[in-house]
């Protein structure tokens, strides 16, 4: 997902004629919510994150992952006054996998945010973001927050596919890293200011073949904004998103260098109304196969052991399906692989159910977040 800010970023510089002076992510941010679950456009990227599990009765189970990004064009003011002046993109991923099948769709979206097209209303209105639909299609997508929920709202005519989502958070706010403040390296600068709802009891439809039927399960949602967030060594990401069996959930990302080396780990352990920040050698994650897609040929480890030392948690990760890779129609050499997972104990008893996201595998493109 965050690989499509990377790409993007890249096109934006130039669109916007001149070098913006962004705000850069700190510790000491001073958080309020529900405000903060509205943009920050002083900064030049941001994200909300949403992955689950959903069932729809029958044995029958979907993995989603729908996504909204702002990428900032320009900090200041334009020379330009227009309608179709534009400060920011906005982009829309979705995804839906069914779990019995294997089959996975993925759609996207990509305008300028000018009103018309998409955008980001100010705090207080009932939107947080929206943008028109796939092109050629009388359609929008939707992010809400309205009466202690978020709405979500999506559709791709050409696949089949949507969703019509009420999530509801019932755990309190997760800070991804002290205060909020997410470093990526050891170099200055290099942070995100991020926070997550680990756990949103999610209900509402979901479409698949053109068929609607209600579904029922749970969600986890990632909020991150920052200006600079990874060092010039670092080629890419594995992130982990796991809520696990006695109220307890883990995030664990890991940055890797050319070599593939891991170069940076963080993690974070929510267990009721505490929170535990690791890092270092308490962090450890060995891979546990391989899958090799045919379409783009990148090769992505495929099943984890997870060891938070320490904490005396031991985890592994298996992906639900083989083929969850998002492969991008409007973005040429973008794709990645973002799947549901399910989590067992070292004796493979199910401990949890997650979302884990891979990033700079067989492109050799830096992310340049």
């Amino acid at each position: 997902m965050r690989y499509l800010v990377a790409l993007l970023i890249g096109l934006a510089a130039p669109l916007a004629g001149q070098a913006p002076d962004w705000r850069m992510a700190e510790p000491g941010y001073a958080w309020q919510f529900p405000r903060d679950h509205w943009s920050h456009p002083g900064y030049k990227t941001e994200w909300w994150y949403f992955t689950g599990q959903l069932g729809a009765g029958a044995g029958q189970e979907f993995g989603y992952q729908f996504t909204f990004f702002r990428v900032g064009l320009a900090a200041d003011s334009l020379e330009l006054a227009s309608t179709w002046n534009a400060h920011d993109l906005v982009m829309g991923h979705l995804a839906i996998t069914d779990l019995q099948s294997g089959e996975h769709r993925f759609a996207e979206v990509l305008w300028r945010a000018n009103g018309v097209l998409g955008g980001f209303p100010p705090v207080g209105d009932s939107l947080v973001a929206w943008s028109r639909g796939p092109a050629g299609e009388a359609s929008r997508w939707t992010l809400a927050w309205r009466d202690g929920a978020f709405h979500v709202s999506t559709v791709d005519q050409r696949l089949g596919v949507g969703l019509d989502l009420q999530l509801t958070p019932t755990a309190p706010v997760t800070f991804q890293g002290p205060g909020g403040y997410s470093p990526k390296s050891a170099q200055a600068g290099t942070a995100s200011l991020y926070y997550s709802l680990t756990r949103l009891t999610t209900e509402g439809t979901l479409t698949w073949d053109g068929r609607t039927v209600a579904v029922l399960g749970e969600s986890w949602m990632d909020k991150e904004f920052g200006s600079d967030q990874l060092a010039e060594e670092q080629v890419g990401w594995d992130w982990f998103a796991l809520r696990l069996d006695g109220d307890r959930d883990v995030m664990v990302y890991l940055l890797r260098d050319a070599t593939g080396a891991v170069d940076f780990a963080r993690a974070t352990l929510r267990e009721g109304i505490r929170t535990r920040h690791l890092e270092g050698d308490a962090v450890r994650v060995t891979p546990r196969g391989e899958w090799a897609s045919p379409l783009t040929g990148a090769r992505y480890p495929a099943g984890w052991r997870i060891e938070l030392a320490g904490e005396g948690l031991v985890l592994e990760v298996t992906p639900d399906a083989a083929a969850q890779e998002n492969i991008s129609r409007l973005v040429p050499n973008l794709f990645y692989w973002e799947g549901s997972v399910t989590v067992t104990d070292p004796d493979r008893r199910q401990v949890g159910r997650g979302y884990v996201e891979l990033t700079g595998y067989g492109t050799g493109i830096r992310p340049a977040i």
